[in-house]
């Protein structure tokens, strides 16, 4: 079948931005070769793949201004992007639309240990943060699994969470300024050192906004003090359901651990394969609980863990006597994403979050599930506040195999709004769960979430496609009374 001849029109219309684009942005900072654009085509949801018309990677706020100043004046779609790690499809690029690169704002421009904070480029690792401040004996809290690759713009972007994330907050309470550019280029800066900010709450707006509101070129960061003590306990059981019984015991005992995690055999034997943490292999389930602060509370609260654990039921109880082997402990969760890489040809990572109590309910229908699509998963837990993360395993070169995952996963998501939880805990929504918003949201809700996109971005050419399952006019919006008759977004381009 003979293809279809460029349009002419368009081709030169490429020509012409490409050519504005590097007036503004010089040397190699704009991409256009076909090749070379396929770096860009995806971001950790695999799946979907889209080569973006032009990439283009700035390296000061002055250029990433003139490119949305220019965007929006010519009328073109843009697609913010950090490290890529994005598990829900957030920096998918579109065929039509540029692909703005933040890698290149990688610097840590200034530490202010007194007020207790850090001001950083967007495309500073959420590691390369504690890297930063640890000889003084700070860290950054927020402390996503990908940490080492993904970037404090893409946590702000999603709003992201991490093992520690119980006790220390997510990404939201832990930042407190941003620079941001609007599509129309335009600078604003929002907070800043100081602990509070009057007016609306904009940096709270702007945090979990995914890139459809504007792009960020600075953080102002919280930093804290390293804690006195931290130590850890391995907890395993025979029945996952005692497992998640334990989890809402100790929390309902008034203990906040810095971390409580867990995993079910098959996430245990991945990631033990991977990096020998010393798991044990015998169990249906493992938790693990750290606790941090002064010595003797940590000693203390040790024991009161450790009897809520036997009580529940727990085979095996193991604390940390070491810096070194506390880490071990964390090594294996902080790596059973990849794990899991080894045992399947492909995993599709689901992120959702209930209502602890009703975590022994949820491991139950998943696993029901798990049998109704003939799928394999295993499963890795926020357990201490509810953010689940199955990891469905497929092969994506079987027959309908993606789809059946992707069926699995919706099912896990209506699963965890029907008990009262919600979407997401921290990858955000994207293209991922992008037409299931309508299982948590009326159509009133929806409309008054875009009605504060229209705010920001008119033309909606800041990340479109992503989060909302239908497109609205602005105009429409407006309105007292919405036309229901609205164009749902084409298929996505898978892989």
């Amino acid at each position: 079948m003979q293809m279809p001849e460029p349009d002419q029109a368009v081709i030169g219309r490429r020509r012409e931005l490409i050519q504005a684009l590097q007036r503004i942005v010089a040397g190699e900072g704009v991409i256009y070769d076909e090749a070379a654009l396929k770096a860009f085509e995806c971001d950790g949801l695999t799946a979907y793949r889209q080569p973006p018309m032009i990439a283009v990677l700035p390296e000061t706020t002055e250029e990433v201004s003139a490119v949305l100043r220019l965007c929006h004046e010519e009328g073109v779609k843009v697609v913010p992007r950090g490290a890529g790690t994005s598990l829900s499809g957030g920096a998918l690029p579109l065929a039509d639309g540029v692909l703005l690169g933040m890698g290149k704002f990688n610097r840590v421009l200034e530490i202010d240990y007194e007020n207790r904070c850090a001001v950083v480029q967007p495309g500073v690792t959420n590691l390369g943060i504690t890297h930063a401040v640890q000889d003084e004996g700070f860290y950054y809290a927020p402390d996503p699994s990908s940490q080492i690759a993904c970037t404090i713009g893409g946590n702000v972007a999603e709003n992201s969470g991490g093992v520690h994330c119980l006790k220390y907050g997510l990404t939201t309470n832990n930042i407190l300024g941003l620079e941001c550019v609007l599509i129309t280029g335009e600078v604003i800066r929002i907070g800043g050192k100081h602990l509070d900010s009057e007016g609306y709450d904009m940096m709270g707006l702007l945090t979990g906004s995914e890139g459809l509101l504007g792009v960020v070129t600075e953080v102002t960061v919280r930093i804290l003090k390293k804690p006195e003590t931290a130590r850890a306990l391995l907890v395993g059981f025979q029945d996952l359901e005692k497992a998640g019984d334990c989890v809402a015991k100790v929390i309902a005992a008034g203990v906040i651990p810095a971390g409580m995690e867990m995993m079910d055999r098959p996430a245990i034997h991945a990631a033990e394969a991977f990096c020998q943490a010393g798991y044990p292999m015998d169990v249906e389930a493992l938790l693990i609980v750290e606790l941090d602060g002064p010595a003797a509370e940590v000693d203390h609260l040790i024991d009161v863990v450790r009897g809520i654990s036997e009580s529940c039921g727990a085979v095996s109880v193991r604390v940390s006597e070491s810096e070194e082997e506390r880490l071990s402990f964390w090594a294996g969760r902080k790596a059973a994403f990849p794990a899991v890489g080894r045992i399947s040809p492909d995993y599709y990572c689901m992120d959702g979050t209930i209502p602890r109590h009703k975590l022994p309910h949820v491991l139950t229908r998943i696993s029901e599930l798990s049998e109704h699509y003939g799928l394999r998963v295993a499963n890795v837990f926020h357990a201490g506040d509810g953010n689940l993360h199955p990891l469905i395993l497929y092969d994506a070169n079987q027959p309908n195999e993606l789809e059946r995952a992707e069926d699995f996963g919706s099912d896990i998501l209506k699963l965890c709004v029907e008990v009262g939880g919600v979407l997401t805990g921290e990858h955000g929504v994207g293209v991922e769960k992008r037409d299931l918003m309508g299982e948590m949201f009326s159509k009133a809700d929806l409309d008054q979430q875009q009605r504060v996109k229209c705010a920001f971005d008119p033309d909606g050419l800041l990340n479109p496609g992503k989060v909302f399952p239908t497109l609205h006019r602005c105009a429409e919006l407006g309105r007292m009374h919405i036309s229901r008759g609205q164009m749902p977004f084409p298929d996505l381009p898978r892989f």
